[in-house]
C-alpha cells in the first residue's frame, strides 16, 4: 500500500493543540518520515468540515464533535476515529466583573465551590427574571462541545435550566474575549489561553477551572476519518507515535519555556509566551487584581494516562448528548460513540501505559455532583438528574 506521507492537519489556536504543534515544530513527525503542514483555523465547524471532506488528513478536534460526526448529529455522517487524546481538562469558566459581583453577593459559602456558585447562579437568574431583565448570555464554542456540556452540567446542578433560564451562544475561541469586553456575553467557557487573556485585559474573572467540575474531561482529540485510517494504517501509527513523544516532551517542566515559545508564535496560538507558561504550570491569574489559583489538573497532556483515549469518556459525552436532547438513547448509538475512541491504536503506536496513578477518579470522570458514572447504565445515570423537562 502506497501511503502518502504528506499530511495537512487543521487546528484551532488553543493550548491543548500543544502536542500537535510540538510534534511538528520539534521535528518528531519528521523523524517518523511524515511531512506535515499545519493549517490554523478559527472555528470548529471549519475544522470539522475540512476534515470530513478530505481537505485535512487529520485534525485537532473537539472530542464530542468526533462523536457527533460519527453518529450523523448536526451534520452529515462521517465516521471519525480518535486514536490520541490531545488533552484532558484545560477549560475554565470566565465571568464579567458585574456577574462575579452579583454571584459574590448571592452566594452562601465559598464561591470557589462549584455547587455554591451554581446555586448562586440560580438566585441571580431568578432575581433578573423578577426584575424583567434579559437572560444572561454564556459563550461556548460549539453545540457539540465539552464547553457546552460543562456549562450545562455545572448550572443544572444548582437548579438552573440551561435551555430556559440563560442563553448559550456559539463563539469561536479567539472571539470570546472581545465578546465579553463588548458585553455581548456575560460569561464564557473556553480553553486556554483565552481565559487568561480576559483576566489580563481586566474584562473577566475566572470563576472555575473545569477540573473543579469534572476531574477528568476529554477535551480535544487527534481525529482522522475512519476510511483514511483504514487506507493509511502505518501513517496513522507513525503520527500517533510522534504525538506520544510530543506529549512526553511537554510534560517535562524543564521544557515548558521552549514549549511556550513554540506555541506563542503568530502562526500557532499567537499570544504572549508567559500566558502559555501559566497554563502549562496550572498556575493562573484568576482576577485582574493578581489573585492566583493553582491546580495540577488544569490541563493534562500526557501525565496520568491523559493521552490514551478512554472509552468511558466517550460514553459520558454521549450521555450528555442524550441528556440535552441532541440524540436519543440507544445501545446501538452508545456503542458507536464509544467506538470512536481507539485506545487499541494508541497502545500499538505508543505502548500500553502503566496503571492509573493514585488519586484519579474511580469512575474515570470525577464529577463534582451526582452519582458515579457507569457506561453500563447510561439510562440509570440520566434518571438521577431532575431538571423539569429533562
Amino acid at each position: 500500500m502506497n501511503e502518502d506521507p504528506r499530511l495537512r492537519i487543521g487546528f484551532i489556536p488553543l493550548a491543548d493543540a500543544a502536542a500537535l504543534i510540538v510534534a511538528v515544530d520539534k521535528g518528531f513527525t519528521t523523524d517518523e518520515g511524515l511531512d506535515v503542514e499545519l493549517k490554523r483555523e478559527v472555528s470548529w465547524s471549519n475544522v470539522r468540515d475540512k476534515l470530513n471532506i478530505g481537505l485535512f488528513d487529520a485534525a485537532h478536534l473537539l472530542a464530542p464533535v468526533a462523536i457527533a460526526s460519527s453518529l450523523g448529529l448536526g451534520h452529515v455522517r462521517v465516521p471519525i476515529l480518535a486514536p490520541f487524546n490531545l488533552g484532558l481538562n484545560g477549560n475554565a469558566i470566565t465571568v464579567s466583573p458585574d456577574l462575579y459581583a452579583a454571584l459574590a453577593a448571592s452566594v452562601e459559602g465559598d464561591l470557589a465551590n462549584p455547587m455554591n456558585s451554581a446555586k448562586a447562579m440560580a438566585r441571580v437568574v431568578a432575581e433578573r427574571r423578577a426584575r424583567g431583565r434579559d437572560p444572561l448570555a454564556f459563550g461556548m464554542t460549539f453545540p457539540f462541545s465539552t464547553h457546552n456540556y460543562q456549562l450545562r452540567f455545572w448550572m443544572a446542578a444548582g437548579g438552573v435550566n440551561p435551555d430556559e433560564d440563560v442563553r448559550l451562544v456559539v463563539l469561536p475561541p479567539p472571539y470570546m474575549v472581545e465578546s465579553l469586553a463588548n458585553k455581548h456575553v456575560d460569561a464564557f467557557c473556553v480553553g486556554a489561553p483565552w481565559n487568561s487573556v480576559a483576566v489580563d485585559l481586566g474584562v473577566g474573572r475566572i470563576l472555575h477551572f473545569v477540573s473543579e467540575i469534572l476531574a477528568r474531561a476529554a477535551e480535544k482529540v487527534l481525529a482522522v476519518r475512519e476510511r483514511w485510517a483504514q487506507d493509511n494504517p502505518n501513517l496513522l501509527l507513525r503520527l500517533v507515535r510522534a504525538h506520544g513523544r510530543a506529549a512526553g516532551f511537554i510534560e517535562e517542566s524543564d521544557n515548558h519555556a521552549e514549549v511556550a515559545a513554540i506555541l506563542a508564535a503568530p502562526n500557532r496560538i499567537g499570544v504572549d509566551a508567559e500566558v502559555i507558561m501559566r497554563t502549562l504550570a496550572g498556575r493562573l491569574k484568576v482576577s485582574p487584581d493578581g489573585a492566583v489559583r493553582t491546580s495540577n489538573r488544569y490541563l493534562l497532556v500526557g501525565r496520568a494516562n491523559a493521552a490514551r483515549p478512554d472509552p468511558v469518556q466517550a460514553a459520558w459525552l454521549y450521555a450528555q448528548m442524550v441528556r440535552w436532547k441532541q440524540t436519543e438513547l440507544s445501545d446501538t448509538l452508545l456503542a458507536q460513540a464509544v467506538a470512536v475512541f481507539r485506545p487499541d491504536i494508541y497502545d500499538q503506536a505508543v505502548g500500553v501505559p502503566g496503571p492509573m496513578p493514585a488519586g484519579e477518579p474511580a469512575d474515570g470522570v470525577g464529577a463534582f455532583a451526582g452519582p458515579a458514572f457507569s457506561p453500563k447504565d447510561v439510562a440509570g445515570y440520566l434518571r438521577t438528574w431532575a431538571i423539569p423537562g429533562r
